[in-house]
């Protein structure tokens, strides 16, 4: 048996159990590859003769877009890579890709696997000084860039190959040439299943980025938990709202999609816009969706029953969701958002999955391929604890490590476990419950608090855009809960907000979880968007009694008519 015919066979057990959670669990084992290339070996395979849409991208939302299908696709990319292997682009060569998402960035990301070289993906959101470190730490030796982004590069002393998509640049070798390049491509040689392909940079909220290794196996394959999470079928339309350069876009723009021969949708907003959003859904009959728990929040403030959606699965990713947008949505389209847990490290690894009950608040059970522990500091099993991966196990989906840094990845993989530093709580109907990072996870009083648990009531508020709470230091109780949040539009932050923050906090919240503080402020964030709770704890850490109060920050004690059970 081939290696594509074990990685075939894992992945259509999955389709046939697409709603049956306990059989795909059960009976899923990862295909064992020695040489494996899944462009040429699935990709190609599937794509011969196949006129069916493999990548549609619209960019006005009035317009057809351009749709690809999975033999011009494989034919692009073919062209793309005997391009670059003209200039010098071969196995194990390393190539830091900044594109938005334009159709070059499929054809670049196949074409590289093709050829056996690496791809460091990177976000068109990044600084000049950024662009350096990325370089430099990553050890590229080929850039491919969007033309707008080029100027980030000029002064950076590191010998490159510079190639730009879009308008001509001066230095740089346009790729528009890649298309007139031969469409019969030939591999050098074997790629095996374990060589590197992909480097991806972290995002960062707790610690400086690092580069996580991930081979041919690893996402490609690996990703066969995610297509199974999403719930995704042969000839689905689907839509992750998600930007290049991060790994989530590979999850669901790329490996996921095309494991099932879906087509990958692409709406390129300028600004994103709840109802043209939904327009987009309703007019190019989207079938899957994934976006991050912001667009939920955006969109759960539209009219949703008033959009005829064709959607039949819809999940969240990024962070949790709170249970409040999903019984929204669930009223208005009668579908569940189904939540999942996964990392840069890994593919999916807990999922809420189609077909099954999905418990509100919940991230779901291990998925086919994964088997999940919870552990204490001492790596003993309980039932609150890290989440935690057996190497014993090791599913495919995990990374070899982390590149050029064997201290962070001896940690990561200690005691015969990879260490997510994610705590979670497992039911006793074996569904897991996120209670946050490890090192968000703080005391008050005796109690143990989860961050992400007190911010999920708070940002029910309706003035309450955003909120992260962090400890602040308090002499009786240790520390206590206290919220930086962002006032949505049409709201005034101020002490009658703040004295209404407060009384829903005590209404919905139990005495010892209630927000103590409170602060209006912005929330410095990622690269890749999420929240630094690391530099909130930070600032709180390191106050000294004066002032006794930061501008726009309020106590609860500077309401005692709270404390007397008078709102007025």
């Amino acid at each position: 048996m081939t290696a594509a015919q074990g990685f075939f066979d894992a992945r259509d057990l999955l389709l046939r159990h697409r709603t049956d959670y306990q059989r795909a669990y059960s009976e899923f084992r990862w295909p064992e590859l020695a040489e494996f290339n899944w462009a040429l070996d699935y990709f190609d395979v599937v794509a011969k003769g196949n006129d069916n849409p493999a990548l549609w991208i619209v960019d006005d939302p009035a317009k057809e877009g351009l749709k690809l299908s999975y033999a011009q696709m494989s034919e692009r990319s073919s062209r793309m890579a005997n391009f670059l292997r003209a200039l010098g682009v071969g196995r194990g060569d390393r190539l830091l890709l900044m594109l938005p998402n334009r159709v070059e960035l499929w054809d670049v990301m196949l074409a590289a696997m093709k050829l056996g070289a690496i791809v460091l993906p990177a976000t068109t959101q990044l600084s000049p000084d950024d662009v350096r470190d990325r370089v430099q730490i990553g050890g590229a030796n080929f850039v491919i860039v969007d033309s707008a982004e080029t100027g980030k590069f000029d002064g950076l002393d590191v010998p490159l190959k510079r190639i730009s998509v879009g308008a001509p640049r001066d230095g740089w070798t346009d790729i528009a040439a890649a298309y007139e390049a031969c469409a019969s491509f030939a591999p050098d040689g074997v790629t095996r299943a374990t060589d590197p392909m992909l480097l991806y940079f972290t995002s960062g909220t707790t610690s400086k980025p690092k580069l996580v290794e991930h081979t041919h196996q690893s996402y490609p394959v690996g990703h066969l938990s995610t297509m199974y999470w999403i719930g995704l079928q042969p000839g689905d339309i689907h839509w992750n709202i998600s930007s290049p350069g991060w790994a989530k876009h590979a999850w669901s723009c790329f490996f996921a999609p095309w494991n099932a021969q879906a087509c990958v949708f692409v709406y390129n907003f300028a600004r994103f816009v709840p109802k043209e959003t939904l327009d987009v859904l309703v007019r190019c009959n989207v079938t899957t969706l994934c976006a991050p728990p912001t667009v939920w929040r955006m969109l759960v403030q539209e009219p949703l029953a008033s959009y005829p959606v064709k959607l039949r699965e819809i999940v969240g990713a990024g962070e949790p969701l709170n249970p409040e947008i999903i019984e929204r949505v669930r009223h208005a389209w009668n579908i569940t958002i189904r939540d999942g847990y996964g990392q840069t490290e890994t593919t999916c690894q807990i999922g809420n999955s189609p077909g099954q009950p999905v418990v509100p608040g919940s991230m779901g059970r291990p998925l086919p391929g994964y088997r999940v522990e919870l552990v204490d500091a001492d790596d003993h099993p309980v039932t609150e604890g890290e989440i935690a991966l057996p190497l014993a196990q090791r599913p495919l989906g995990l990374m070899t490590g982390y590149a050029n840094n064997a201290k962070a990845t001896e940690h990561a993989m200690r005691n015969g476990y990879y260490h997510t530093s994610d705590v979670a709580m497992r039911r006793d109907d074996g569904y897991l419950v996120y209670v946050g990072r490890s090192d968000d996870v703080f005391k008050s009083s005796d109690y143990r608090l989860s961050p992400f648990e007190l911010e999920s009531v708070l940002i029910e508020h309706e003035a309450i855009a955003e909120a992260a709470v962090v400890p602040s230091n308090d002499p009786l109780r240790l520390s206590v809960p206290k919220a930086f949040v962002t006032v949505r539009h049409g709201f005034e932050a101020g002490p009658e907000l703040a004295r209404d923050v407060f009384r829903f906090s005590r209404e919905k919240l139990a005495p010892y979880k209630r927000i103590r503080r409170l602060q209006f402020s912005d929330l410095p964030k990622t690269i890749s968007g999420k929240i630094r709770r690391v530099e909130l704890r930070r600032r709180e850490l390191e106050r000294t009694d004066q002032p006794a109060r930061l501008p726009d920050e309020y106590w609860e004690e500077d309401f005692p008519e709270l404390r007397n059970g008078n709102g007025n």
